[in-house]
This record gives structure tokens, C-alpha cells and sequence, in this order.
């Protein structure tokens, strides 16, 4: 939320000449959401979880040659789903998850874009959507803390993880540019995203 995901994702697809693929913006169940009216949150979320769906799963049958850049990962999905929905809402759309996500095919890479709960409401602010002003710190601190989980036992494919608190993709051409290089190498497993200037890992 607020991370750069789409903004990164546009640069990289021009620069690769690449399909993009953008996360639906239009859910009409996100305003009921944001003001916590009940069943909302399931609405909303079977609405994402059906839209990405649907455009990975065409994308993936495409005859286009051109590679595929995405600013989502479909199991995000179920990270909001864990966060938002009630036991009894999870086990309906845990059936329909499980059906949906095994038609779809494996990422090659898969990019981890990371920032703080404090950097996020600062660019929340910056962004000035009204829905998002009403998203409290207790919410913004629960998100972050599932990615964390989930990206700490990801496994199923390569992972880059950036910290983007002092990155900015948008105004700063250079930190595209050294990210852009950093892809030219293979990442292997789980590797971290070090700009010039970084202190290296002392662990």
C-alpha cells in the first residue's frame, strides 16, 4: 500500500517492452470497506480475488511472446484475506482461492517491495485519497507485519526484497537504473537489493 509497486512496475514493463499488469482500482466494495460496513470486507475481497484471477489466467493463455510484469502477487490476496475476513467468511473464500490459484502459473521472480508503517502513512498523506486518510496505524502495522511472515517463508520462486524507505523509483532515475542493473544479474533463492552507498550485511 503506497509501497511504489505500480510505479516500479510501469518502468520496468517499458523499459523490458513487457505486458503490464495492474492491480484493479475500481473495486466498487473498497469505499464500504475503508468505512467498516458489514460484509464489506468479504465483497471487496472476492471482487479482487476474481479480477486478478482473471488477468493472470489470460495472460498466462496469451500468444503474446512479451514477458509479463505484474504489480501484484496473487497470493496477496490472501494476505488481506486473513487480515479482513471473519473464520466463517475465510472458509468460503478459501475454497474458492485454492481452486482459482492452482490454474495459474509460477512467477519467474518475484520482487518484495518493503517500507516501514511510518514511511507508508507519510506517503499515504502524500497521495491524499480520501479512503485511504481513514486507514488507521493499528491496520497499516498489521499489513506490513503479514508480508513480513509470508515473504520470510516465501519458496516458490526467486524473491529480490528492496527496502524502499530512501528509494524512489519515480523521482530518482538513478535508483531505477541501479535496480535495473541489479536485474540483470540472476537472483537466486531469496537475495536482498543493496544500492551503492549501502552498508553491507554484517551478519
Amino acid at each position: 500500500m503506497r509501497v511504489g509497486k505500480s510505479s516500479l512496475a510501469r518502468l520496468v514493463a517499458e523499459r523490458l517492452r513487457a505486458r503490464p499488469l495492474h492491480d484493479s482500482e475500481n473495486n466498487p466494495f473498497l469505499k464500504a470497506f475503508y468505512a467498516s460496513e458489514p460484509g464489506a470486507a468479504f465483497r471487496a475481497q472476492m471482487f479482487f480475488l476474481i479480477e486478478r484471477y482473471r488477468q493472470l489466467k489470460n495472460a498466462s493463455i496469451s500468444t503474446s511472446r512479451s514477458p509479463v510484469v505484474a504489480d501484484y502477487l496473487f497470493e496477496k490476496d490472501k494476505i488481506f484475506a486473513y487480515i479482513n475476513l471473519s473464520d466463517e467468511e475465510l472458509k468460503v473464500y478459501d475454497s474458492y482461492y485454492d481452486l482459482l490459484k492452482e490454474q495459474l502459473p509460477v512467477p519467474d521472480l518475484v520482487i518484495y517491495l518493503q517500507a516501514t508503517p511510518a514511511v507508508l502513512r507519510r506517503r499515504i498523506a502524500r497521495k491524499d485519497i480520501r479512503a485511504e486518510a481513514d486507514i488507521s496505524d493499528e491496520y497499516l502495522q498489521e499489513v506490513v507485519r503479514a508480508y513480513e511472515h509470508f515473504f520470510s517463508h516465501y519458496k516458490a520462486s526467486d524473491l529480490l526484497v528492496v527496502n524502499t524507505t530512501d528509494l524512489d523509483f519515480v523521482e530518482r532515475s538513478r535508483d531505477l537504473e541501479e535496480l535495473l542493473r541489479g536485474l540483470t544479474q540472476p537472483v537466486r533463492g531469496t537475495q536482498f537489493f543493496l544500492p551503492l552507498g549501502s552498508p553491507a550485511d554484517g551478519s
